[in-house]
């Protein structure tokens, strides 16, 4: 399979960038979306839009879900009801139990499952520089190779569908600490009467400094949060990160907090879906 045929279901914020990526690379793609002016939106990439997923999948080598949950991806999947021995790559963020229902629905549906969450968010969706936390058949890599080198800077295969779920829970966990941890600097140094600018200039350059720091605190700063990782998604992610630290034993004192802060930033916020994660902040701000 030297050009396989992708067809991508959900073409929100990653997988618009997703697609716009496989395009770039060549690969034929077709596309739905629940909103289908998001799907036709992309036409202008060469993409195909269609107005079912089961019209989307029909011809297709491989079957890539981007969608907000478990619940959304199994429904789509179901509708889609890709041929027998179609390559699904499920790439959403489901967690420990939703991995393993789409296991189970691979196999009721004869599917090859390669389950695949991502790391990043919409500029490396777009640049195709995600991280890939691949799992499923060996058998599978040679085919998948020209839409994972597409997609990716990077490609981690970790074994048995399901494991790169988990290792995604691992990888969300920290962070989502970085994130809390710079909010609560920035609120910190406000309380305090301090520039937060400060803060960022003692860390620059040293071994805790990251790209990530300045860029969530930016947004911070300003007040404006353009989603690169809604908040919601976020918020969503991490009841999925404490259900595994619950299901492994593992306290899960510090997720909750930083989960408890991600709602009380989403009831002071207008719109929560349409605000960044670094809108954490909002959550620590005192009340006046």
């Amino acid at each position: 399979m030297s050009t396989p045929v992708v067809t991508v279901l959900g073409t929100g914020t990653m997988g618009a960038g997703m697609v716009r990526s496989l395009r770039r690379a060549g690969l034929p793609i077709r596309t739905w979306n629940r909103d289908t002016a998001k799907a036709r939106a992309l036409t202008d990439t060469g993409a195909e839009a269609f107005d079912s997923p089961a019209e989307a999948a029909d011809g297709a080598d491989v079957v890539l879900t981007m969608l907000l949950d478990a619940d959304a991806v199994l429904d789509v999947v179901r509708q889609a009801s890709p041929a027998a021995g179609t390559v699904w790559l499920q790439t959403s963020t489901v967690g420990l139990e939703g991995a393993d229902r789409t296991v189970a629905a691979a196999r009721e549906l004869d599917l090859v499952l390669v389950d695949c969450p991502v790391l990043g968010t919409k500029e490396p969706a777009e640049k195709g520089a995600l991280v890939l936390l691949a799992s499923g058949p060996e058998e599978v890599r040679d085919r998948l190779a020209p839409v994972l080198d597409a997609l990716g800077s990077k490609t981690l295969w970790l074994g048995e569908a399901g494991a790169g779920s988990r290792l995604k829970m691992v990888c969300n966990a920290w962070l989502f600490m970085v994130t809390a941890g710079v909010a609560q600097s920035v609120a910190l140094a406000r309380g305090l009467g301090l520039d937060p600018r400060d803060f960022l200039a003692a860390i620059e350059g040293g071994p805790l400094d990251t790209p990530y720091a300045h860029l969530k605190a930016g947004l911070m700063l300003d007040g404006e949060y353009p989603v690169s990782f809604a908040l919601t998604g976020a918020a969503k992610d991490a009841r999925l990160i404490r259900a595994a630290l619950q299901a492994t034993g593992v306290p899960d004192r510090l997720t909750a907090a930083v989960l408890a802060t991600m709602d009380t930033a989403a009831e002071r916020l207008p719109d929560p879906s349409a605000a960044d994660v670094a809108a954490v902040v909002e959550g620590l701000a005192p009340r006046r």
